[in-house]
């Protein structure tokens, strides 16, 4: 099975889209900056390097084996802007299981912008990508992103102290996940069956 999404992905206030080579300025806005960075695996970003990622995620666009990603750049619907990033990454082709990712600018927490696209790369996955399974993981310091998973529905299924090193330092990573039931069976999707 592949996925290639029909783009954009409309949401009520969102459009995600597949990434430009206009889109570098404002994905550096937000990738440079050190609070981006602190949860992420990357360090902040020059714009060099934001320019290469952007390059790198335009042809980010569809499923078709393990590990690909479908990369997308988040706009506000009401003003243009580029607010942020999602990702969907197949991990596993035979299980039908995929991780989800995020990341926006700071300027737009607590809007519910970053919940909003989560839910449209859910439906993604789980209509026409057939996921079986979708996890998402943060740094367990991140308490805006593992708030964001609950009220997604995903649950809790582990907490790894002091696992690895990142930025010279010991992670601790919360992992989230839901099953394709399990997302088809919340409250606001009874009005859909």
């Amino acid at each position: 099975m592949t996925l290639y999404p029909d783009y954009p992905v409309l949401t009520e206030r969102l459009r995600l889209r597949p990434f430009t080579r206009g889109d570098v300025e404002a994905v550096y806005a937000y990738r440079r900056r050190e609070d981006v960075a602190r949860y992420l695996f990357d360090v902040a970003l020059s714009r060099e390097e934001c320019a290469m990622a952007v390059q790198q995620r335009i042809g980010q666009v569809a499923l078709e084996a393990n590990d690909d990603k479908i990369i997308l750049a988040v706009d506000e619907r009401a003003t243009g802007q580029l607010i942020g990033e999602v990702s969907l990454i197949w991990r596993s082709v035979e299980a039908r299981q995929c991780e989800l990712g995020w990341i926006f600018n700071p300027e737009q927490h607590g809007k519910g912008f970053a919940t909003e696209a989560a839910r449209a790369l859910l439906d993604l996955a789980f209509g026409p990508g057939d996921m079986h399974r979708a996890m998402a993981r943060c740094d367990a310091r991140n308490l805006a992103s593992s708030r964001l998973m609950e009220r997604l529905g995903m649950r809790r299924e582990a907490h790894f102290r002091e696992h690895s090193i990142v930025k010279g330092e010991w992670d601790e990573e919360f992992i989230y996940a839901i099953l394709r039931r399990e997302w088809q069976a919340r409250p606001d999707m009874a009005g859909d069956r």
